[in-house]
């Protein structure tokens, strides 16, 4: 919450099998927790431990909902630059 407003994350969790779980919520702590605890997803949940690599905000659900589904059409190399910070090689991997 900032100011008193309810935002939502989008982000991305790096299981111990290595593989990405990208989701959304408004409770980011919570939701990680959630996650380690085994109540997260099926797919986190035969994957523990899960840790928190990249996240960012959103002020509506449906703009959080928007982006988790087009990060989760992307390439595992696309969600590395992503989670890296590097524009270049994000720009170069939407062109291929």
């Amino acid at each position: 919450m900032i100011l008193g407003l309810i935002v939502w994350y989008v982000y991305i969790l790096e299981c111990s099998d290595k593989s990405y779980y990208t989701g959304y919520t408004n409770n980011i702590d919570e939701r990680l927790k959630r996650h380690n605890n085994g109540r997260g997803s099926p797919h986190t949940a035969a994957r523990l431990p899960v840790r928190l690599l990249w996240h960012e905000i959103h002020e509506t659900k449906e703009n959080a909902v928007q982006r988790e589904n087009q990060i989760k059409k992307w390439s595992r190399a696309k969600k590395q630059a992503l989670i890296e910070g590097s524009l270049k090689e994000l720009k170069r991997l939407s062109n291929s």
